[in-house]
């Protein structure tokens, strides 16, 4: 089911940034085919709210929930967040997609959403 908020968001973004947002998007449906898509705290979020894709002025983020991670899991990500961090993506080209995949599924498989 298409979420027309997250077209929107996809769409205001320039072309770049665009194609980094609707790989990591193909990457998270493949990884998690039953992944709800939906749109809260102004960015696409992903099973509800395990993950999330951010278009920042110099990258994307694509963060993920790190609540129930241990410190080792923790370290896999940027950022100082209590309850979500991130990774960094400049380019399309940066996409290190096996990478993605195995974070999702930690992710998916030991974290819970933030409140």
């Amino acid at each position: 089911m298409v979420n027309q908020k997250v077209l929107d968001y996809l769409n205001k973004q320039s072309s770049e940034h665009r194609a980094i947002l609707k790989k990591l998007r193909e990457i998270i449906f493949k990884t998690l085919p039953d992944a709800k898509e939906d749109f809260a705290w102004g960015v696409p979020i992903y099973a509800g709210g395990k993950f999330y894709l951010a278009s920042l002025k110099k990258q994307v983020n694509m963060g993920f929930s790190i609540i129930g991670l241990n410190k080792d899991e923790i370290s896999s990500f940027e950022g100082s967040g209590k309850t979500a961090r991130h990774i960094k993506v400049p380019t399309l080209d940066s996409i290190d997609e096996k990478q993605i995949i195995k974070l999702l599924k930690l992710v998916n498989k030991k974290s819970s959403c933030p409140k």
